[in-house]
């Protein structure tokens, strides 16, 4: 029997199952790459608060987010009176997504003063309590994907719904603000977020039947609790980062998402100080960007089937590395809409891949501590995605204040449009392709290894 064959027994997730679950991933996709879009440029260009005071904001808010996710994750990641009736991650993620919603809109709705004190407070606060729900959907979302889907085709089959669908629904939703945001009107940004909220709260009624747990799922949390030693959180990530796999994949997941978020938050300043274009331009490059990403799919689908989900990974880190260069030279929207088609292709197998390989590192975790800890595990590689937040924000900080950017002026100077391009080009690309060379040479979970992990956890009920 082959490996491939091996790693698929098991399957019994439904494709309905599987396109429900996908429409979570549009509103956690959405919001994780929303605001980093939009909020930093929002308060640092159209509310008018200094570089710095916006950059200690995004600081403030990630060192939060530090404590916060692992925190909420382990103290809900474990079975409750409600358990055996409502289920382990179905309730905690339901309780957080509509008051997530919530904050994310009110983050774009600043209180008219010219008190910056003021203004910096209101930032934090809404942006730690959105993060605060965001971590509470997002550690029991993402962390049911690996019980929800527990073979290596159902894995790969609900990956490619989960980029497809979220890539559409990501689609629908992005071309919101173009129509609505116009450069110097701040209540356009929030009557875009008011239809986006909307939206969202829709797809969160359709995912309903996705995340609900089937009695013998509830029963494999509960037996694992039952019968193991109760963890502290510190002891958890102890036991996790010493496991080679889990390191080599946390570090390469930072590395790549300091690049995207720096991707992502030069946008709207590309557009607007670059190309000197309005940001209504932006639907072209979106679109060209979710094509790319979805063609993509089908294409690592069977790549992954054939060399493999670390190398496949790997090899989408190395392209996702070399096309943000292009953006060095480009200087129309023409060319910059074939770069969205081209990055929205190599990014494809980051985030196609990602959860399928933090799935496959969740497995050898659990055979080690001999219960499932899918939650905490996703709070602490959501520690990872704010951290990158941090450096994102400190890289675009020090790149404006040495290049002399400045909100107020319609035309910037040669030297700050280059530092534009240096937090979106140049250093988006160093930093993938040091996840490239970390995942190349650190990542062992693959193979015969990866075969026996899979074989244990069936012999001792944990798959």
């Amino acid at each position: 029997m082959s490996n491939e064959k091996k790693l698929s027994e098991g399957a019994g997730a439904t494709t309905g199952k599987m396109i429900s679950w996908s429409f979570g991933d549009i509103i956690g996709y959405y919001l994780g790459s929303s605001y980093v879009i939009f909020i930093f440029f929002f308060y640092e260009v159209e509310v008018g608060l200094s570089v710095v005071l916006v950059g200690l904001a995004f600081i403030i808010f990630a060192i939060w987010n530090a404590i916060n996710d692992p925190l909420v994750a382990y103290f809900t990641d474990k079975p409750f009176k409600w358990t055996r009736k409502w289920g382990m991650r179905f309730p905690w993620i339901m309780i957080g997504v509509f008051p997530m919603l919530l904050c994310y809109f009110l983050i774009f709705t600043p209180p008219t003063t010219s008190d910056h004190l003021i203004i910096f407070l209101y930032m934090v606060i809404t942006l730690c309590l959105f993060d605060l729900f965001f971590s509470l959907y997002g550690v029991h979302f993402y962390g049911s994907f690996t019980m929800q889907f527990r073979s290596d085709e159902e894995r790969r089959k609900v990956s490619v719904f989960t980029n497809i669908i979220p890539g559409l629904g990501v689609f629908a939703v992005s071309i919101i603000p173009p129509l609505f945001i116009k450069f110097g009107d701040i209540a356009s940004y929030a009557l875009a977020m008011l239809f986006i909220v909307l939206i969202l709260a829709i797809c969160a009624i359709i995912v309903v039947p996705g995340i609900r747990e089937s009695d013998e799922l509830k029963e494999i949390y509960i037996r694992g609790y039952e019968s193991t030693e109760k963890l502290s959180f510190y002891k958890t990530a102890r036991i996790a980062f010493k496991h080679r796999s889990f390191v080599a994949l946390i570090i390469s997941i930072l590395f790549g998402e300091i690049a995207f978020t720096l991707l992502l938050a030069s946008e709207l300043y590309y557009f607007k100080d670059v190309l000197g274009l309005p940001y209504s331009y932006a639907i072209f490059s979106l679109l060209a960007s979710h094509i790319g990403f979805i063609i993509s799919i089908p294409f690592w689908f069977l790549v992954a089937k054939k060399i493999g989900h670390a190398q496949t990974y790997t090899l989408g880190l190395l392209i996702a590395a070399i096309t943000p260069l292009l953006l060095l030279w480009i200087m129309t929207i023409e060319g910059y809409v074939i770069f969205s088609f081209i990055n929205g292709f190599g990014f494809g197998a980051f985030f196609f891949m990602m959860y399928i390989i933090f799935a496959d590192v969740n497995d050898e975790i659990a055979l080690t501590v001999g219960k499932r800890l899918e939650a905490t595990l996703a709070g602490i590689r959501t520690v990872t995605f704010r951290i990158a937040i941090v450096f994102q924000t400190i890289i675009m900080v020090l790149v404006h204040i040495a290049t002399g950017y400045n909100p107020n002026r319609s035309t910037q100077t040669p030297l700050a449009i280059w530092g534009i391009r240096v937090h979106m080009a140049l250093i988006p690309s160093i930093f993938t392709f040091i996840a490239f060379l970390i995942t190349f040479i650190w990542y062992d979970l693959k193979d015969e290894k990866k075969e026996k992990i899979f074989a244990l956890l069936k012999e001792k009920g944990l798959k």
